[in-house]
């Protein structure tokens, strides 16, 4: 898996990116008061399967931990990452 390092963060576009060979992988949310919506995430087919949609994931979930927010997982990759990475599932909006 690619090291969160890799991924930087807008937060004036509120995404998280991370480079590739074959382009560049997104993760994009919302920020509702306390909760960080996660909407999408996506990487270039030929980048898929080389850990860099679980580096985007780490990353956004680690920046909402350090802001004292809960998520909710709207992508289907997130909601999926944290059911593999139940370290997580504390995070998840109830």
């Amino acid at each position: 898996m690619p090291d969160t390092s890799a991924v930087s963060h807008d937060r004036a576009t509120r995404r998280f990116e991370v480079r590739t060979s074959a382009g560049v992988g997104i993760l994009t949310y919302v920020e509702r008061g306390s909760e960080l919506d996660i909407m999408h995430t996506e990487v270039p087919a030929a980048a898929e399967g080389q850990g860099y949609a679980a580096a985007l994931a780490t990353a956004a979930l680690d920046f909402a931990r350090s802001e004292g927010k809960s998520v909710i997982p709207s992508c289907p990759y997130v909601a999926a990452y944290i059911a593999r990475h139940p370290g997580y599932g504390d995070l998840v909006s109830r």
